[in-house]
Protein backbone atom coordinates (compact mmCIF):
# COMPACT_ATOMS: atom_id res chain seq x y z
CA UNK A 1 0.00 0.00 0.00
CA UNK A 2 2.72 2.44 -0.92
CA UNK A 3 1.31 5.91 -1.70
CA UNK A 4 2.47 7.61 -4.88
CA UNK A 5 2.51 11.06 -3.25
CA UNK A 6 4.12 12.87 -0.29
CA UNK A 7 1.31 15.05 1.14
CA UNK A 8 -1.16 13.05 3.22
CA UNK A 9 -4.97 12.95 3.33
CA UNK A 10 -7.13 13.09 6.48
CA UNK A 11 -10.71 11.82 6.12
CA UNK A 12 -13.44 12.65 8.63
CA UNK A 13 -15.52 9.67 9.69
CA UNK A 14 -19.30 10.13 9.85
CA UNK A 15 -22.62 8.56 8.87
CA UNK A 16 -21.60 8.35 5.20
CA UNK A 17 -18.57 6.14 5.90
CA UNK A 18 -18.91 4.33 9.22
CA UNK A 19 -18.98 0.75 7.98
CA UNK A 20 -15.94 -1.46 7.56
CA UNK A 21 -16.61 -1.67 3.82
CA UNK A 22 -16.71 2.11 3.39
CA UNK A 23 -13.71 2.83 5.61
CA UNK A 24 -11.69 0.21 3.72
CA UNK A 25 -12.67 1.89 0.44
CA UNK A 26 -11.56 5.29 1.76
CA UNK A 27 -8.22 3.88 2.86
CA UNK A 28 -7.66 2.18 -0.48
CA UNK A 29 -8.63 5.41 -2.25
CA UNK A 30 -5.93 7.30 -0.34
CA UNK A 31 -6.93 8.21 3.24
CA UNK A 32 -3.87 8.10 5.54
CA UNK A 33 -5.46 9.35 8.77
CA UNK A 34 -9.07 9.11 9.98
CA UNK A 35 -10.60 11.94 12.02
CA UNK A 36 -13.14 11.15 14.76
CA UNK A 37 -15.09 14.37 15.35
CA UNK A 38 -16.25 14.33 18.99
CA UNK A 39 -18.59 17.27 18.33
CA UNK A 40 -20.95 14.59 16.99
CA UNK A 41 -21.81 11.05 18.03
CA UNK A 42 -21.33 9.27 21.34
CA UNK A 43 -18.50 7.24 22.80
CA UNK A 44 -20.00 3.96 21.62
CA UNK A 45 -20.15 5.25 18.02
CA UNK A 46 -16.53 6.35 18.12
CA UNK A 47 -15.33 3.08 19.67
CA UNK A 48 -17.01 1.10 16.91
CA UNK A 49 -15.28 3.23 14.27
CA UNK A 50 -11.97 3.08 16.15
CA UNK A 51 -12.09 -0.73 16.28
CA UNK A 52 -12.83 -0.95 12.54
CA UNK A 53 -9.87 1.29 11.70
CA UNK A 54 -7.52 -0.71 13.90
CA UNK A 55 -8.77 -3.81 12.12
CA UNK A 56 -7.85 -2.21 8.80
CA UNK A 57 -4.34 -1.69 10.22
CA UNK A 58 -3.92 -5.44 10.46
CA UNK A 59 -5.83 -6.25 7.28
CA UNK A 60 -3.76 -4.00 5.02
CA UNK A 61 -0.49 -4.29 6.95
CA UNK A 62 -0.16 -0.51 7.10
CA UNK A 63 -0.18 1.87 10.10
CA UNK A 64 -3.23 4.15 9.94
CA UNK A 65 -3.45 7.29 12.06
CA UNK A 66 -6.52 8.16 14.15
CA UNK A 67 -7.20 11.80 15.08
CA UNK A 68 -9.56 12.67 17.95
CA UNK A 69 -10.98 16.16 17.34
CA UNK A 70 -12.27 17.75 20.55
CA UNK A 71 -15.32 20.01 20.37
CA UNK A 72 -14.01 22.83 22.57
CA UNK A 73 -16.18 25.55 24.13
CA UNK A 74 -19.28 26.47 22.14
CA UNK A 75 -20.67 29.94 22.77
CA UNK A 76 -24.37 30.06 21.88
CA UNK A 77 -27.34 32.32 22.52
CA UNK A 78 -30.35 30.88 24.34
CA UNK A 79 -33.91 30.42 23.09
CA UNK A 80 -36.44 32.83 21.56
CA UNK A 81 -40.21 33.17 21.70
CA UNK A 82 -41.38 31.15 18.72
CA UNK A 83 -37.87 29.83 18.18
CA UNK A 84 -36.56 32.86 16.28
CA UNK A 85 -36.45 36.65 16.07
CA UNK A 86 -35.66 39.25 13.40
CA UNK A 87 -32.82 41.65 14.24
CA UNK A 88 -33.06 44.92 12.32
CA UNK A 89 -29.96 46.89 11.32
CA UNK A 90 -29.65 50.14 13.24
CA UNK A 91 -31.73 48.98 16.21
CA UNK A 92 -30.56 48.22 19.73
CA UNK A 93 -30.21 44.62 20.89
CA UNK A 94 -29.37 43.42 24.39
CA UNK A 95 -27.57 40.26 25.46
CA UNK A 96 -27.72 39.24 29.13
CA UNK A 97 -27.70 36.36 31.62
CA UNK A 98 -31.49 36.45 32.11
CA UNK A 99 -32.70 32.98 31.01
CA UNK A 100 -36.05 34.34 29.81
CA UNK A 101 -37.00 33.75 26.16
CA UNK A 102 -35.56 36.29 23.73
CA UNK A 103 -37.25 38.51 21.16
CA UNK A 104 -36.28 41.19 18.62
CA UNK A 105 -34.90 43.38 21.44
CA UNK A 106 -32.89 40.93 23.59
CA UNK A 107 -31.59 37.39 23.92
CA UNK A 108 -30.16 35.25 26.72
CA UNK A 109 -26.44 34.57 26.50
CA UNK A 110 -25.55 32.06 29.26
CA UNK A 111 -21.81 32.75 29.19
CA UNK A 112 -20.62 35.15 31.94
CA UNK A 113 -17.04 34.73 30.67
CA UNK A 114 -18.04 36.55 27.48
CA UNK A 115 -19.35 39.61 29.34
CA UNK A 116 -16.16 39.76 31.43
CA UNK A 117 -14.13 40.09 28.22
CA UNK A 118 -16.17 42.79 26.44
CA UNK A 119 -15.49 46.49 26.05
CA UNK A 120 -17.32 49.27 24.21
CA UNK A 121 -16.68 48.97 20.48
CA UNK A 122 -16.22 45.18 20.50
CA UNK A 123 -17.73 43.40 17.51
CA UNK A 124 -19.90 40.33 18.08
CA UNK A 125 -20.71 37.84 15.34
CA UNK A 126 -23.76 35.58 15.37
CA UNK A 127 -24.71 32.52 13.31
CA UNK A 128 -21.29 31.98 11.65
CA UNK A 129 -20.85 35.70 11.02
CA UNK A 130 -24.16 36.25 9.22
CA UNK A 131 -25.21 38.84 11.82
CA UNK A 132 -22.96 41.50 13.34
CA UNK A 133 -23.42 43.54 16.51
CA UNK A 134 -21.29 46.32 18.03
CA UNK A 135 -21.09 46.64 21.81
CA UNK A 136 -22.00 50.00 23.33
CA UNK A 137 -22.53 49.83 27.06
CA UNK A 138 -21.60 46.59 28.86
CA UNK A 139 -21.17 45.08 32.30
CA UNK A 140 -20.45 41.77 33.98
CA UNK A 141 -23.90 40.39 33.12
CA UNK A 142 -25.09 42.29 30.05
CA UNK A 143 -24.13 44.02 26.80
CA UNK A 144 -26.14 46.70 25.03
CA UNK A 145 -25.35 46.51 21.32
CA UNK A 146 -26.28 48.03 17.99
CA UNK A 147 -27.26 45.74 15.12
CA UNK A 148 -24.80 46.45 12.29
CA UNK A 149 -25.84 43.58 10.00
CA UNK A 150 -29.30 42.23 10.74
CA UNK A 151 -31.20 39.09 9.90
CA UNK A 152 -33.10 36.23 11.45
CA UNK A 153 -31.61 34.70 14.60
CA UNK A 154 -32.89 31.38 15.93
CA UNK A 155 -32.37 29.26 19.05
CA UNK A 156 -28.84 28.24 20.07
CA UNK A 157 -26.99 29.93 17.22
CA UNK A 158 -23.27 30.40 17.77
CA UNK A 159 -21.51 33.58 18.91
CA UNK A 160 -17.97 34.66 18.05
CA UNK A 161 -15.94 37.44 19.67
CA UNK A 162 -13.08 37.92 17.19
CA UNK A 163 -11.24 40.80 18.85
CA UNK A 164 -11.19 39.60 22.46
CA UNK A 165 -9.31 36.91 24.38
CA UNK A 166 -12.01 35.18 26.40
CA UNK A 167 -11.49 34.05 29.97
CA UNK A 168 -12.27 30.44 29.14
CA UNK A 169 -10.23 27.24 28.96
CA UNK A 170 -9.97 25.49 25.62
CA UNK A 171 -10.95 22.25 27.39
CA UNK A 172 -14.50 21.93 28.70
CA UNK A 173 -15.73 19.21 31.06
CA UNK A 174 -17.03 17.32 28.01
CA UNK A 175 -13.65 17.68 26.29
CA UNK A 176 -11.80 16.23 29.28
CA UNK A 177 -14.19 13.26 29.40
CA UNK A 178 -13.79 12.74 25.64
CA UNK A 179 -10.02 13.14 25.90
CA UNK A 180 -9.68 10.54 28.65
CA UNK A 181 -11.88 8.14 26.71
CA UNK A 182 -9.91 8.62 23.49
CA UNK A 183 -6.57 8.17 25.23
CA UNK A 184 -7.83 4.94 26.79
CA UNK A 185 -8.79 3.73 23.31
CA UNK A 186 -5.34 4.65 22.01
CA UNK A 187 -5.86 7.50 19.52
CA UNK A 188 -2.71 8.78 17.85
CA UNK A 189 -3.48 12.50 17.66
CA UNK A 190 -5.66 14.90 19.65
CA UNK A 191 -6.87 18.10 17.97
CA UNK A 192 -7.41 21.02 20.35
CA UNK A 193 -10.17 23.50 19.55
CA UNK A 194 -10.59 27.13 20.73
CA UNK A 195 -6.89 27.68 21.40
CA UNK A 196 -6.24 31.36 22.12
CA UNK A 197 -2.77 31.33 23.71
CA UNK A 198 0.20 29.08 24.37
CA UNK A 199 -1.06 28.32 27.88
CA UNK A 200 -4.02 26.42 26.37
CA UNK A 201 -1.61 24.00 24.67
CA UNK A 202 0.46 23.67 27.85
CA UNK A 203 -2.70 22.75 29.79
CA UNK A 204 -3.48 20.00 27.29
CA UNK A 205 0.13 18.76 27.45
CA UNK A 206 -0.18 18.25 31.20
CA UNK A 207 -3.20 16.01 30.64
CA UNK A 208 -1.99 14.15 27.55
CA UNK A 209 1.76 13.92 28.22
CA UNK A 210 3.17 11.71 25.45
CA UNK A 211 0.15 9.40 25.12
CA UNK A 212 -0.82 11.09 21.83
CA UNK A 213 0.43 13.88 19.60
CA UNK A 214 -1.14 17.30 20.16
CA UNK A 215 -2.50 18.99 17.04
CA UNK A 216 -3.40 22.61 17.73
CA UNK A 217 -6.25 23.99 15.64
CA UNK A 218 -5.57 27.61 14.75
CA UNK A 219 -9.06 29.08 14.43
CA UNK A 220 -8.93 32.18 16.68
CA UNK A 221 -7.28 35.49 15.69
CA UNK A 222 -5.76 35.74 19.17
CA UNK A 223 -3.80 32.53 18.53
CA UNK A 224 -2.16 34.01 15.43
CA UNK A 225 -0.65 36.73 17.62
CA UNK A 226 1.17 33.97 19.56
CA UNK A 227 1.91 31.76 16.55
CA UNK A 228 5.55 30.92 17.25
CA UNK A 229 4.97 29.98 20.91
CA UNK A 230 1.96 27.82 20.03
CA UNK A 231 3.83 26.04 17.23
CA UNK A 232 6.75 25.37 19.58
CA UNK A 233 4.47 23.70 22.14
CA UNK A 234 2.46 21.69 19.60
CA UNK A 235 3.31 18.42 17.86
CA UNK A 236 1.32 19.47 14.78
CA UNK A 237 -0.93 22.35 13.70
CA UNK A 238 -4.20 22.57 11.78
CA UNK A 239 -5.16 25.65 9.76
CA UNK A 240 -8.86 25.58 10.68
CA UNK A 241 -10.10 27.99 8.06
CA UNK A 242 -13.80 27.69 8.94
CA UNK A 243 -13.70 29.68 12.16
CA UNK A 244 -10.78 31.80 10.96
CA UNK A 245 -12.97 32.81 8.02
CA UNK A 246 -15.77 33.81 10.40
CA UNK A 247 -13.65 35.86 12.79
CA UNK A 248 -11.33 37.41 10.19
CA UNK A 249 -12.05 39.13 6.88
CA UNK A 250 -11.99 36.45 4.14
CA UNK A 251 -9.23 38.28 2.31
CA UNK A 252 -6.93 37.86 5.34
CA UNK A 253 -7.23 34.05 5.55
CA UNK A 254 -5.01 33.06 2.56
CA UNK A 255 -2.07 35.09 3.82
CA UNK A 256 -2.46 33.73 7.35
CA UNK A 257 -2.62 30.20 5.95
CA UNK A 258 0.73 30.70 4.22
CA UNK A 259 2.22 32.27 7.35
CA UNK A 260 1.16 29.29 9.49
CA UNK A 261 2.50 26.74 7.00
CA UNK A 262 5.83 28.54 6.81
CA UNK A 263 6.14 28.73 10.62
CA UNK A 264 5.39 25.00 10.96
CA UNK A 265 7.80 24.01 8.22
CA UNK A 266 10.55 26.03 9.82
CA UNK A 267 9.87 24.37 13.18
CA UNK A 268 9.62 20.90 11.61
CA UNK A 269 6.04 20.40 12.85
CA UNK A 270 3.44 18.73 10.58
CA UNK A 271 0.81 21.19 9.34
CA UNK A 272 -2.68 20.38 8.07
CA UNK A 273 -4.90 22.59 5.91
CA UNK A 274 -8.61 22.00 6.54
CA UNK A 275 -12.20 23.13 5.89
CA UNK A 276 -14.25 23.25 2.68
CA UNK A 277 -11.41 22.01 0.49
CA UNK A 278 -13.73 20.09 -1.86
CA UNK A 279 -17.00 21.30 -0.37
CA UNK A 280 -19.07 21.03 -3.54
CA UNK A 281 -18.33 17.29 -3.59
CA UNK A 282 -20.70 16.85 -0.65
CA UNK A 283 -23.38 16.74 -3.36
CA UNK A 284 -21.40 16.54 -6.62
CA UNK A 285 -19.08 13.82 -8.02
CA UNK A 286 -16.60 16.48 -9.19
CA UNK A 287 -15.23 19.62 -7.51
CA UNK A 288 -15.18 23.16 -8.81
CA UNK A 289 -11.98 24.33 -10.48
CA UNK A 290 -11.51 26.80 -7.62
CA UNK A 291 -11.60 23.96 -5.08
CA UNK A 292 -9.04 21.95 -7.05
CA UNK A 293 -6.84 25.04 -7.08
CA UNK A 294 -7.32 25.47 -3.31
CA UNK A 295 -6.05 21.95 -2.60
CA UNK A 296 -3.17 22.46 -5.03
CA UNK A 297 -2.17 25.73 -3.34
CA UNK A 298 -1.87 24.01 0.04
CA UNK A 299 0.34 21.34 -1.54
CA UNK A 300 2.51 23.89 -3.36
CA UNK A 301 2.94 25.70 -0.02
CA UNK A 302 4.34 22.48 1.48
CA UNK A 303 1.50 21.36 3.78
CA UNK A 304 2.00 17.91 5.29
CA UNK A 305 -1.67 17.00 4.91
CA UNK A 306 -5.01 18.24 3.60
CA UNK A 307 -8.29 17.32 5.27
CA UNK A 308 -11.80 16.44 4.17
CA UNK A 309 -14.68 17.11 6.57
CA UNK A 310 -18.31 16.98 5.40
CA UNK A 311 -17.14 15.57 2.06
CA UNK A 312 -16.47 12.17 3.65
CA UNK A 313 -18.49 12.41 6.89
CA UNK A 314 -21.92 13.14 5.40
CA UNK A 315 -21.30 13.61 1.69
CA UNK A 316 -22.80 11.64 -1.18
CA UNK A 317 -19.39 10.96 -2.77
CA UNK A 318 -16.88 10.16 0.02
CA UNK A 319 -14.71 7.78 -2.01
CA UNK A 320 -14.69 10.07 -5.03
CA UNK A 321 -13.63 12.98 -2.78
CA UNK A 322 -10.61 11.03 -1.51
CA UNK A 323 -9.69 9.92 -5.04
CA UNK A 324 -9.94 13.48 -6.35
CA UNK A 325 -7.73 14.84 -3.58
CA UNK A 326 -5.22 12.04 -4.24
CA UNK A 327 -5.12 12.93 -7.95
CA UNK A 328 -4.66 16.64 -7.30
CA UNK A 329 -1.76 16.03 -4.91
CA UNK A 330 -0.15 13.57 -7.31
CA UNK A 331 -0.36 16.02 -10.21
CA UNK A 332 1.03 18.95 -8.20
CA UNK A 333 4.00 16.96 -6.88
CA UNK A 334 5.00 16.02 -10.41
CA UNK A 335 5.02 19.61 -11.57
CA UNK A 336 8.68 20.76 -11.95
CA UNK A 337 7.63 24.03 -10.29
CA UNK A 338 6.69 22.13 -7.12
CA UNK A 339 10.22 20.83 -6.61
CA UNK A 340 11.65 24.30 -7.31
CA UNK A 341 9.35 25.75 -4.65
CA UNK A 342 10.41 23.09 -2.13
CA UNK A 343 14.07 23.94 -2.78
CA UNK A 344 13.50 27.70 -2.65
CA UNK A 345 11.49 27.49 0.57
CA UNK A 346 14.05 25.20 2.16
CA UNK A 347 15.11 26.38 5.62
CA UNK A 348 18.71 26.38 6.82
CA UNK A 349 19.45 23.68 9.38
CA UNK A 350 19.87 24.63 13.00
CA UNK A 351 23.38 24.48 14.46
CA UNK A 352 22.97 20.97 15.87
CA UNK A 353 24.48 17.62 14.95
CA UNK A 354 21.01 16.18 14.32
CA UNK A 355 20.07 18.93 11.85
CA UNK A 356 23.47 18.76 10.16
CA UNK A 357 23.20 15.00 9.62
CA UNK A 358 19.62 15.24 8.31
CA UNK A 359 20.41 18.10 5.94
CA UNK A 360 23.42 16.14 4.70
CA UNK A 361 21.23 13.08 4.13
CA UNK A 362 18.95 15.09 1.86
CA UNK A 363 21.90 16.42 -0.15
CA UNK A 364 23.66 13.05 -0.33
CA UNK A 365 20.48 11.34 -1.52
CA UNK A 366 20.09 13.91 -4.27
CA UNK A 367 23.77 13.76 -5.31
CA UNK A 368 24.00 9.97 -5.59
CA UNK A 369 20.42 9.55 -6.90
CA UNK A 370 19.50 7.35 -3.94
CA UNK A 371 16.25 5.41 -4.12
CA UNK A 372 15.18 6.50 -0.62
CA UNK A 373 16.23 7.86 2.75
CA UNK A 374 15.68 5.34 5.55
CA UNK A 375 15.38 6.62 9.11
CA UNK A 376 15.19 4.72 12.37
CA UNK A 377 13.47 6.36 15.33
CA UNK A 378 11.62 5.18 18.45
CA UNK A 379 9.90 8.51 19.02
CA UNK A 380 9.67 9.67 15.40
CA UNK A 381 11.89 12.73 15.91
CA UNK A 382 14.58 11.60 13.43
CA UNK A 383 11.92 10.86 10.80
CA UNK A 384 10.09 14.17 11.32
CA UNK A 385 13.39 16.03 11.02
CA UNK A 386 13.94 14.32 7.68
CA UNK A 387 10.41 15.24 6.53
CA UNK A 388 11.18 18.87 7.39
CA UNK A 389 13.93 18.78 4.78
CA UNK A 390 11.41 17.89 2.04
CA UNK A 391 13.88 15.60 0.20
CA UNK A 392 13.39 14.71 -3.44
CA UNK A 393 13.33 10.98 -2.61
CA UNK A 394 10.88 8.97 -0.46
CA UNK A 395 11.35 8.65 3.31
CA UNK A 396 11.09 5.16 4.76
CA UNK A 397 10.56 5.55 8.51
CA UNK A 398 11.43 2.47 10.57
CA UNK A 399 10.32 2.33 14.21
CA UNK A 400 9.89 -0.39 16.84
CA UNK A 401 6.72 1.28 18.19
CA UNK A 402 3.30 0.85 16.57
CA UNK A 403 2.15 4.16 18.09
CA UNK A 404 5.03 6.02 16.44
CA UNK A 405 4.37 4.37 13.09
CA UNK A 406 0.72 5.44 13.21
CA UNK A 407 1.57 8.97 14.30
CA UNK A 408 4.01 9.29 11.38
CA UNK A 409 1.17 8.48 8.96
CA UNK A 410 0.47 12.24 9.10
CA UNK A 411 3.97 13.38 8.14
CA UNK A 412 4.94 14.53 4.64
CA UNK A 413 6.63 11.90 2.50
CA UNK A 414 6.92 9.28 5.26
CA UNK A 415 6.13 5.63 4.64
CA UNK A 416 6.34 4.22 8.16
CA UNK A 417 7.06 0.59 8.95
CA UNK A 418 7.12 -1.11 12.34
CA UNK A 419 10.18 -3.31 12.86
CA UNK A 420 11.68 -5.20 15.77
CA UNK A 421 13.83 -3.20 18.15
CA UNK A 422 17.44 -2.96 17.01
CA UNK A 423 20.65 -3.19 19.02
CA UNK A 424 23.38 -2.00 16.67
CA UNK A 425 23.79 0.29 13.69
CA UNK A 426 24.98 -2.54 11.46
CA UNK A 427 21.79 -4.42 12.27
CA UNK A 428 19.85 -1.29 11.43
CA UNK A 429 21.53 -0.98 8.01
CA UNK A 430 20.63 -4.61 7.27
CA UNK A 431 17.02 -3.96 8.27
CA UNK A 432 16.95 -0.75 6.23
CA UNK A 433 18.11 -2.52 3.08
CA UNK A 434 15.60 -5.33 3.61
CA UNK A 435 12.72 -2.91 4.27
CA UNK A 436 13.56 -0.71 1.28
CA UNK A 437 13.49 -3.77 -0.96
CA UNK A 438 10.40 -5.38 0.59
CA UNK A 439 8.33 -2.16 0.56
CA UNK A 440 9.17 -1.50 -3.09
CA UNK A 441 11.37 1.55 -2.62
CA UNK A 442 14.66 0.16 -3.93
CA UNK A 443 15.78 -2.57 -6.30
CA UNK A 444 18.97 -4.60 -6.37
CA UNK A 445 21.93 -2.38 -7.26
CA UNK A 446 20.32 0.84 -6.04
CA UNK A 447 21.57 2.89 -3.10
CA UNK A 448 19.79 4.14 -0.02
CA UNK A 449 20.82 6.71 2.60
CA UNK A 450 20.40 5.57 6.21
CA UNK A 451 20.21 7.87 9.25
CA UNK A 452 19.69 7.14 12.94
CA UNK A 453 20.69 8.29 16.38
CA UNK A 454 22.89 6.37 18.79
CA UNK A 455 22.23 5.28 21.41
CA UNK A 456 18.87 4.04 20.06
CA UNK A 457 15.80 5.43 21.81
CA UNK A 458 17.33 8.84 22.57
CA UNK A 459 15.00 11.55 21.19
CA UNK A 460 16.70 14.03 18.87
CA UNK A 461 20.03 12.18 18.81
CA UNK A 462 20.38 11.77 15.03
CA UNK A 463 24.14 11.45 14.61
CA UNK A 464 24.94 8.76 11.98
CA UNK A 465 24.63 8.69 8.19
CA UNK A 466 25.43 5.71 5.99
CA UNK A 467 25.12 4.92 2.27
CA UNK A 468 24.05 1.33 1.68
CA UNK A 469 23.76 -0.77 -1.46
CA UNK A 470 20.70 -2.94 -1.98
CA UNK A 471 21.86 -6.46 -2.85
Amino acid sequence: MRRRRNAKIIATVGPACSTEVMLAKLFEAGADVFRLNFSHGNHEDHKTRYDIIRGLDARFGRPIGILLDLQGPKLRVGEFKGGRALLVAGRKFRLDLNPGLGDQDRAPLPHPEVFRSLAPGTDLLLDDGRLRLKVGKCGTDFAETEVIVGGELSDHKGLNVPSAVLDVSSLTRKDIEDLNYGLELGVDWVALSFVQRAEDVAEARRLIADRAGIMTKLEKPAAIEHLDEIVALSDAVMVARGDLGVELPPEDVPGIQKRIIRACRQAGKPVVVATQMLDSMVHSPTPTRAEASDVATAVYDGADAVMLSAETAVGEYPTESISMMDRIIYRVERDPLYRKIMETEHHDPEATAADAITAAARQVAKTISAAAIVTFSSTGSTTLRCARERPSVPILGLTPRAATARRLALAWGVHSVQVEDLHSFSEMVTKAVAAASHEGFARTGEKIVVTAGLPFGTPGATNILRIALVQ
